[in-house]
């Protein structure tokens, strides 16, 4: 048995293990600036990438929190915009409006996410000048 964990009994006598919970090391430098660039070019899936890796890693690394959060934020709406776009495309006659709505919307946070993911990469933090901030 490992040394930390522990061997508990129940009513009954059956035996249940309880594991200890594994306490994540912090980030390294170069991690934490990598997981808050992959947060950035995350921006191209919609905002599941940095809400993802603001979930998982916002304790363990500053940059990485700060970036992640900052990500979250800017690609949310847009996100769902575009999938309101894409639900809207089912509408007959202005459906394909909708379709190059969805797609323009995609082309922008694209460029916003990868122009921001490039400046995160040199360790410098970004602000995207229109951003809702909704997380706080």
């Amino acid at each position: 048995m490992a040394q930390n964990a522990r061997e508990h009994r129940d009513d009954q006598g059956r035996s249940e293990y309880q594991g200890v919970p594994a306490n994540a090391l912090p980030l390294t430098a170069t991690e934490d600036r990598q997981w808050a660039t992959l947060a950035h070019f995350g921006g191209i899936l919609g905002c599941v990438p940095s809400l993802l890796i603001y979930l998982i890693f916002r304790e363990r690394g500053p940059f990485t929190a700060q970036e992640s959060k900052e990500a979250l934020n800017f690609s949310l709406p847009p996100t769902i915009a575009a999938l309101l776009a894409n639900i809207l495309v089912f509408i007959p006659v202005v459906g394909n409006i909708f379709a190059v709505i969805a797609t323009l919307i995609w082309i922008a946070l694209t460029c916003f996410s990868v122009a921001a993911g490039i400046h995160v990469n040199k360790g410098q933090p970004h602000r995207y000048q229109y951003n809702l901030r909704w997380i706080k």
